[in-house]
């Protein structure tokens, strides 16, 4: 089987350009596609979609019918589609291309930020701005812990990673000694 992301990208850039100049503005469109991932994530609504039971007009009814907003006509052929084509499980990866898609043309791009400690809000500025001089963008954060990195950050901006934590430092050091 195809990659997701490989299965997801022609469904991101078929329902870019068709709301590209769409009144609601890309952010609620971004929005949309959120809800509609994290409802097709969720484990009850997988198992709904394979059941034989069902045919393609009631998926889809389903899916539309869980997400606690009215939905857009083209979010609603675009979520009939996926269903037609059995593809529901892309819609996570559908809603990543749309927002890389739309960050390009924004001239942006996300900066996920993963740190050992909660960061206030001051951090995460001064963070970004050394971050967008060394890209040349202007970032986006998204912040998480994970106390698994005993301390620093690891930030990854696209297909780069910075990581600076003392996980990474001690999987270097135990790479060298067992070198």
């Amino acid at each position: 089987m195809a990659e997701l992301s490989t299965i997801a990208r022609p469904y991101a850039e078929a329902l870019f350009e068709a709301v590209r100049n769409d009144a609601q503005g890309l952010e609620s469109w971004s929005g949309v596609l959120s809800l509609l991932a994290q409802v097709s994530s969720l484990p009850d609504v997988q198992e709904a979609m394979g059941d034989p039971r069902l045919n393609d007009a009631q998926r889809a009814q389903l899916l539309t019918g869980l997400v606690p907003q009215a939905l857009p006509d083209q979010a609603r052929n675009l979520v009939a589609l996926v269903v037609e084509n059995g593809r529901t499980q892309a819609l996570p990866q559908v809603a990543e291309q749309f927002e890389i898609l739309r960050n390009r043309l924004e001239g942006t791009a996300l900066a996920q930020i993963t740190s050992a400690f909660p960061l206030d809000e001051a951090q995460v500025a001064s963070l970004l701005q050394g971050l967008e001089r060394k890209f040349g963008l202007k970032l986006k954060s998204q912040v998480t812990v994970d106390p698994a990195l005993i301390g620093g950050v690891r930030v990854a901006v696209g297909d780069h990673v910075l990581d600076t934590s003392v996980q990474a430092r001690l999987a270097s050091l135990r790479d060298t000694l067992a070198a």
